[in-house]
């Protein structure tokens, strides 16, 4: 059987960490999205055709030709016309029943299993505001009846989550979809029309579904899948380190003495962390790394090569590859009110749903000995963050012009 991943869209809703790299190679836990993607797809399915787009050699050369036993096969979309165009592409290489999904997204084995059993079926999940998602009104045997894009009026609260079984000749209802008011070809107004004139199910999820919408998703998935991580201790640790609850050490990582690690802690290969250091739990640190003296991180994603300075606190933040953080670095992670955090994305203010949360410094970016930086704040990359500079913007660095505050 085969499975359709979409991944071709750029997300300026994750920027700036989507600025240099592609939404499915972002991390959790030391390894891209896509590939926690993939790896509920084992032994369920023999080919994966991934539609591609933005930055698509980037993902090509991190999965190659081939995933776990599972063929690879990429297709590019070149021009983003929306699900249901992306969808369309992966046509020629169709053969019989596949599934298609949000590739960014996760959906758990258990509810794949479940789902290809039908010829024509959606997951959906029940939610408390179903005003925000596309809602299926379904019949008593959970046939689809209609598809409402965010309803105004209640109609239920079974949210379509961006994940169906198809046979070949959805592609026909795909090619007579109109297109939008947005100019786009939708899937899902395809999936309406098919549903009235062939059962068409909506599977209620019995797993977990996790959307990447914002960078700060990342957080909230590692936190999830954590509670599987396995302890493995592959480096050197010194007298005098303690490690407690699940921790995971790579290859030539050095723990040094007076180091504290308070799992589930994820470390990559050839870091030093320490001495005298705080890791406390929910944490993943990058490949060569290097974690200075006194400094504490709680709950936080540190790509690869980034070096934080001693005596720098990192709460519930994301740290891009190649970041330089300066000694007495702070990420201040809540408001004085204990109100939730919020965010500017396109020139808005959004809710992150959390009532901690950090900084997001992009790839590249450096800041000067003892910044502040207030809480859901972001730095875009290759930014240079003076001496003692409190960051209660969000820092732009636009093509040909200086650094400057939006």
């Amino acid at each position: 059987m085969q499975a359709v991943l979409m991944v071709a869209g750029q997300s300026t809703r994750t920027a700036p960490l989507t600025l240099t790299r592609p939404k499915p190679l972002l991390p959790v836990i030391n390894r891209p999205l896509i590939q926690h993607s993939l790896d509920q797809l084992v032994d369920l399915f023999e080919t994966v055709i991934l539609i591609t787009g933005y930055r698509k050699e980037m993902i090509e050369a991190t999965l190659g030709g081939q995933y776990r036993g599972m063929r690879i096969i990429y297709q590019e979309q070149k021009q983003q016309l929306g699900t249901g165009h992306a969808a369309l592409q992966a046509k020629p290489h169709i053969r019989d029943k596949f599934v298609v999904m949000n590739g960014d997204d996760l959906f758990a084995r258990a509810d794949l299993q479940r789902l290809i059993r039908y010829d024509y079926a959606a997951l959906v999940k029940r939610v408390g505001n179903p005003e925000l998602y596309g809602v299926f009104k379904i019949d008593d045997a959970n046939r689809i009846v209609s598809l409402v894009e965010k309803p105004q009026k209640f109609i239920g609260d079974l949210a379509n989550i961006g994940c169906y079984v198809l046979q070949p000749d959805f592609f026909d209802e795909l090619e007579r979809t109109p297109v939008s008011e947005r100019g786009e070809i939708e899937i899902t107004s395809a999936v309406n029309s098919m549903a009235q004139r062939r059962d068409f199910y909506a599977l209620s999820i019995e797993g977990f579904w996790l959307p990447t919408g914002y960078a700060w998703d990342l957080l909230s998935h590692q936190e999830f899948l954590m509670r599987d991580l396995q302890p493995e201790q592959a480096g050197q640790i010194e007298n005098g380190a303690i490690l407690k609850n699940v921790v995971s050490i790579g290859r030539g990582t050095v723990i040094k003495s007076g180091a504290y690690i308070e799992g589930p802690v994820a470390i990559g290969e050839n870091c030093v962390i320490g001495p005298n250091c705080y890791l406390r739990a929910c944490t993943s640190i990058g490949d060569n790394s290097i974690i200075g003296h006194s400094v504490e991180i709680k709950n936080s994603i540190i790509l690869p090569n980034a070096h934080i300075q001693h005596l720098s606190y990192i709460g519930d933040s994301i740290i891009g590859e190649n970041c330089s953080i300066g000694a007495g670095t702070m990420t201040a992670n809540r408001r004085f009110d204990n109100d939730r955090i919020k965010s500017m994305i396109k020139g808005a203010l959004v809710d992150t749903k959390r009532e901690k949360m950090g900084a997001i410094i992009a790839d590249g970016a450096q800041t000067g000995i003892h910044t502040v930086i207030y809480p859901g704040r972001k730095i875009w990359p290759g930014v240079h963050v003076r001496p003692g500079q409190v960051v209660d913007r969000d820092i732009l660095l636009e093509e040909g012009e200086d650094e400057r505050r939006a």
